[in-house]
């Protein structure tokens, strides 16, 4: 458990256990030449317990795919009590889309103006804050269900908890035009933690279901939200709206689920019977004794053994097959009684 220090410690504490990280490292990280989709539109699953934080949902880019990917919004423990999370964003340049990565820090800093719901409607936080070590939750923000969490702080604040703003990037054709504002400014200058491993497990898990892919959900994912990190089924999971009722798996091959003609070259006999004379089967191609003892099942045999067994066509008809005899001349007719020579 950690020990509870008074606020005015907080930031020479920090300054001294923090890694003085280099604005780098939370600024430039990914270029993209594809706006990235709008928000999609989920509802926030209960709070897990007391001391986590929302880490809002986004949709990051993956080199492999060539496509955007959603990471579920989930509910995160804070590195350090006193630590607020400011989440990533987009901002176009130029044309291009460039990923600004988000941070842990004792104020929420400037994340482009994107409304990701849930307390961050586009500048600040409005989902609790820290009172001595531990997180005060508005619950007109934060959806606390029905876990137990002491000292529940109750803001007479009435905030839409879903995204309406969908746009995702802030700057250039169609983006926010949003800009710092002083306090924003100076809370990036402060010392930052990067994403906890906790947080870099569950950008992997979603990297790698294919159902998150823009392509494969058309901006609804079926997994918009779960109750924490890296725990991508169960109850936990909420699915945005419109999205499918079921993980879309990728599409397979054709000749895998439906096997082509040529998986089947033996025509049907009934079908053999009304093919086109190019495409029966010779009648070679058929043993002889099956088709002695299967007569009707081979009909393109049939008239090559009758010929064989029909008698000569003019046997059959003489008359017609048979041209009349012609005349033949009279034989000579010999003596009848032939004299004897002395």
């Amino acid at each position: 458990m950690f020990k509870l220090w008074p606020r005015s410690w907080l930031p020479a504490l920090l300054l001294s256990i923090l890694p003085a990280i280099s604005m780098a490292q939370f600024g430039v990280g990914i270029t993209v030449n594809l706006a990235p989709p709008e928000m999609p539109v989920y509802e926030q699953p209960p709070i897990p317990g007391d001391g986590y934080l929302w880490s809002p949902g986004y949709w990051y880019w993956s080199d492999d795919a060539q496509d955007y990917f959603w990471v579920p919004g989930t509910w995160v423990e804070a590195p350090q009590p006193g630590l607020l999370w400011t989440p990533g964003y987009w901002g176009s340049n130029g044309g291009a889309f460039v990923w600004n990565a988000g941070y842990w820090g004792p104020q929420v800093g400037f994340y482009g103006g994107v409304n990701y719901g849930f307390g961050y409607g586009g500048s600040g936080f409005a989902g609790g804050y820290w009172q001595g070590g531990h997180l005060f939750y508005n619950t007109a923000v934060v959806n606390v269900g029905t876990t137990h969490i002491t000292n529940v702080y109750v803001k007479n604040v009435v905030v839409n908890n879903v995204t309406v703003n969908r746009v995702s990037y802030n700057g250039g054709n169609g983006g926010i035009q949003a800009r710092p504002t002083p306090a924003e400014e100076a809370a990036a200058r402060q010392p930052h933690i990067a994403s906890t491993p906790a947080q870099l497990q569950h950008v992997q898990a979603a990297r790698s279901n294919p159902a998150l892919l823009s392509k494969a959900n058309q901006g609804h994912p079926p997994i918009a939200a779960t109750a924490k990190p890296g725990e991508l089924t169960g109850k936990g999971v909420v699915a945005a709206r419109g999205a499918p009722a079921h993980p879309v798996e990728p599409a397979h091959p054709a000749a895998a689920t439906h096997p082509a003609p040529a998986a089947h070259p033996t025509p049907h006999p009934a079908a053999a019977e009304h093919a086109a004379p190019a495409e029966r089967p010779a009648p070679a191609e058929r043993p002889a004794p099956h088709a002695a003892s299967h007569p009707a099942a081979a009909p393109p045999e049939r008239p090559a053994a009758e010929e064989r067994r029909a008698p000569p066509a003019e046997a059959a008809h003489p008359a017609a097959a048979r041209p009349p005899a012609p005349a033949r001349p009279a034989p000579s007719k010999p003596e009848e009684h032939p004299e004897p020579r002395g």
